[in-house]
């Protein structure tokens, strides 16, 4: 079996499944009102990961959308997820892994306290991820609302040696607009870091599985799908097959 990972993503706000353009609150689409409806679907294939984001959470600075969390935690029994969105605080972080979530992304926190993923990949291995959204190559924070001067790269080598699982590398100017995930800055954060790099933003169509999937020798290790996925522009079970060769 291939070690790269295709995983769907579930994006929560108000309690709904929803996509933004580029980051943006005020460019939503709202695809289900019940995201645990989305995620049976979802766990009739053969998933190894799904990720889920909590853009209230994100915004807010604390976990919201816990409801629908749930909802979605009991239809994907055994499907392992990560969520990021909202949680900066060690015991935010422990909650939501005691919850039944199998990873947690921290963001906003690993670029404002990166002592906490420190602290927090040491005492959950293997649980903690770290969320790099950039902006021209910045690194963007607080739900994307505000962009940093610090450079993505930079960003992905803080966390080198901190025990982390995977860095999830998004360009925010690809998000949701289905023109081709940024598999060139990813590859090259990628190249900078020993830790396993998944890129996330922009699918649109099959072949850009598949150029993800070209560079699962030079350092990416998956490719997260969004809004492709609801617009029927990808097929899961088609995508789950090019990511397996």
């Amino acid at each position: 079996m291939s070690s790269f990972e295709l995983i769907p993503a579930i994006d929560l706000l108000g309690g709904k499944c929803v996509r933004l353009s580029q980051g943006r609150y005020d460019r939503v689409t709202v695809y289900e009102d019940d995201p645990s409806k989305l995620a049976a679907d979802f766990a009739s294939h053969p998933l190894r990961r799904l990720h889920v984001v909590d853009l209230d959470g994100a915004r807010a600075g604390e976990s919201c959308n816990r409801q629908a969390v749930g909802a979605i935690l009991r239809e994907m029994s055994g499907v392992p997820i990560e969520l990021g969105g909202g949680s900066r605080t060690l015991e935010s972080v422990e909650e939501w892994l005691d919850l039944g979530i199998d990873r947690a992304i921290l963001g906003t926190a690993a670029l404002r306290s990166p002592e906490l993923v420190r602290e927090a990949a040491a005492r959950f291995p293997g649980r903690i991820g770290v969320g790099i959204d950039a902006r021209d190559g910045r690194v963007a924070v607080e739900g994307w609302l505000e962009t940093s001067g610090v450079d993505a790269v930079e960003m992905a080598r803080r966390f080198e040696d901190a025990g982390v699982a995977a860095i999830i590398h998004t360009d925010i100017a690809r998000d949701g607009m289905q023109t081709g995930p940024n598999v060139e800055a990813t590859a090259k954060l990628a190249a900078a870091v020993e830790i396993p790099v998944i890129v996330s933003g922009g699918v649109g169509s099959e072949e850009d599985v598949r150029a993800a999937v070209r560079y699962a020798g030079k350092g990416i290790s998956g490719l997260i799908v969004g809004r492709a996925l609801y617009t029927g522009a990808v097929d899961l079970a088609r995508a789950l097959e090019i990511a397996a060769c």
